[in-house]
């Protein structure tokens, strides 16, 4: 373990090994890679790898694993710990009962029950943090622009767009991914949204949270509180401003620190590790599928096409994703399957589910309601190598087709019924005329 020892104590030990095992303080540069002349997999022991640098470990044919289910139980729990904290000024309270005092009044609490949580992200934590809210008799609103009405159902939420859910939720607590979209999604113009008599909880990314207007709300008293478990800086400094402010629990970063949860990530880890390392079974990792290396090698172009047309069909629909479809022509038997999965990780990528790979594509489809489906044949005559997509909302339909030209080179071929030819890189602008009379 190098936990808290010199970082030249690790890039010494990294000359000769194998794999590394990391938790989210031990940062993984392109440069510390350049360090591990022998790494064959990276293991993050939790869920989020914005501490490593997976297109630098990609690039020199690392593989990236964690353990994404791991701390889901726990990290939901933690969410309502601090709710419940927050709600009934437990640190509070507790705090004056050590200094010899003796204030019921002053510490009035609300109770949940009756209130409404707004819980923005709806993936595993927050699906669960909604079972136990509902527990407590609260009604359960939701903001998650991908998940699919039928999946929403099943979770019992109630969908609303993010500056609605904003003003009716009593509760907002956070469970997205970290990315350039949802950099300081809750800042200063959303905070002045919610009820004077809100509370926030984030136990998901510090960056998520403009810290200065979180700390300029609770002070002009615009919400009622917060409860913070990540921070854009960890540790976070001694001079924040959330560290001096009333009605703020702050705990540092602890919602994956259970007995429970950190057995469930040592042994799915190092489970996965042992399994790459002795067998070569890349099935957990994120950013390489599990497939042979030939395979991989063979279908490579064709993979990338699939991507960019999962990507493309997403941008020309509205609404969630209720079903995709991806049809394969060729000759390649073994390529049906990883270009659905190709498929629908294009399409999760570009809703911006952190992190899809062709390992759980599959699975986060699944999760939010996504029917996928696949079929053999010619998507698109002509051609000897084709690939085409269709997805379906609950009011559009939209079909894509590409092909490999000399297989290596993607084109795209067809969007819906015109026939194209079109590099599908860069940025495109897709424009629907309806060719009738007075138009």
């Amino acid at each position: 373990s190098f936990a808290g020892k010199p970082r030249e104590e690790l890039e010494r030990a990294l000359a000769g090994a194998d794999a590394l095992i990391v938790r989210s303080e031990t940062r993984v540069t392109a440069d510390l890679l350049t360090r591990a002349p022998r790494l064959r997999v990276i293991a993050r022991a939790g869920t989020g790898v914005d501490n490593i640098d997976v297109p630098a470990a990609t690039r020199r044919g690392i593989a990236v694993m964690n353990a994404p289910g791991a701390n889901t139980v726990s990290a939901a729990e933690h969410a309502m710990g601090l709710l419940l904290g927050l709600v009934r000024h437990i640190p509070w309270a507790a705090e004056a009962m050590r200094r010899g005092e003796w204030d019921r009044k002053r510490f009035e609490g609300t109770e949940l029950r009756g209130k409404t949580i707004g819980v923005v992200g709806m993936g595993r934590i927050g699906g669960h943090v909604g079972q136990l809210a509902r527990a407590f008799g609260m009604q359960v609103v939701g903001h998650d622009p991908y998940l699919a009405p039928e999946r929403a159902a099943e979770l019992q939420v109630k969908l609303l767009p993010l500056d609605q859910l904003l003003r009716q939720a009593d509760v907002v607590t956070l469970h997205v991914a970290y990315t350039e979209q949802t950099h300081h999604l809750i800042n200063a113009e959303r905070l002045a949204l919610m009820k004077p008599t809100a509370v926030l909880v984030n136990t998901a990314r510090g960056e998520l949270v403009d810290e200065a207007a979180l700390a300029d709300a609770v002070r002009a008293k615009r919400i009622a509180g917060a409860a913070i478990d990540v921070f854009a800086v960890e540790p976070l400094p001694a001079d924040s401003p959330l560290r001096q402010l009333p009605g703020v629990i702050l705990t540092p970063h602890l919602a994956a620190s259970t007995a429970e949860a950190q057995e469930r990530v040592s042994l799915e880890v190092c489970s996965a590790v042992r399994e790459a390392l002795l067998a070569g079974d890349l099935s957990f990792a994120l950013n390489v599928p599990g497939l042979s290396g030939d395979l991989l090698r063979r279908l490579g172009p064709l993979l990338d096409l699939a991507r960019r047309l999962g990507r493309l069909a997403l941008a020309l629909v509205d609404g969630p994703v209720q079903a995709v479809e991806v049809a394969y022509g060729g000759k390649d038997e073994a390529a049906p399957r990883p270009v659905l999965v190709a498929a629908v990780e294009g399409l999760l990528s570009a809703m911006n589910v952190m992190p899809v790979s062709l390992v759980n594509a599959l699975l986060i489809a699944e999760e939010r309601g996504i029917q996928h489906a696949r079929k053999t044949g010619m998507p698109e005559p002509g051609f000897e190598t084709t690939v085409g997509v269709k997805l379906a909302t609950a009011n559009t339909r939209v079909r894509v087709a590409g092909a490999l030209v000399g297989n290596s080179h993607g084109r795209v071929v067809r969007i819906d019924d015109y026939h194209v030819d079109v590099a599908p890189e860069g940025w495109m602008l897709v424009i629907r005329n309806r060719d009738v009379p007075g138009v």
